[in-house]
């Protein structure tokens, strides 16, 4: 069985020589470098000294909302409720909301494997978020305006 790469493991720096090498048992390019304030760990490479926490490239990377609510947002749009109820409940502006469910959409397979596993989100249910997601970022063709009449 394949073993995926997970943060840590290889430099997601464009311009390092490293780049996307995955380190081995003989080179070890990626230390550990402390924690963020919210708890996140910290990486850096030592090819080019750059330094990157553990979410990097994932839904959660740069959110100063914790992970767990944001899974929890959108497992109960999963199960039907509406984005302002959310907002208004958790306190969490709907533009918010809807930014979680755009960048959710590019990370599908990572997102219903936790969705299904520990929030028991049904696969049907999974399969019209995802088809809303899809609705919400298209935009409505604007009609003709109506004929006025003179008189």
């Amino acid at each position: 069985m394949a073993k995926l790469a997970k943060a840590g493991d290889f430099c997601p720096n464009k311009e390092c020589p490293d780049y996307e090498k995955l380190q081995s048992a003989s080179q070890h390019n990626i230390i550990k470098a402390g924690k963020t304030k919210a708890g996140v760990q910290r990486y850096e490479c030592t090819t080019c000294h750059r330094t990157f926490t553990a979410t990097k490239g994932t839904l959660f990377y740069g959110k100063r909302t914790a992970a767990e609510t944001i899974l929890e947002t959108l497992a109960f749009l999963a199960e039907g409720n509406r984005i302002s109820s959310l907002s208004r409940v958790k306190g969490i502006k709907e533009d918010t909301i809807l930014s979680w469910l755009r960048e959710a959409a590019q990370h599908t397979d990572t997102i219903n494997e936790i969705l299904l596993k520990d929030f028991k989100v049904k696969r049907g249910q999974l399969d019209g978020l995802w088809l809303f997601i899809q609705n919400k970022g298209q935009k409505k063709p604007i009609g003709q305006p109506a004929c006025r009449r003179k008189g």
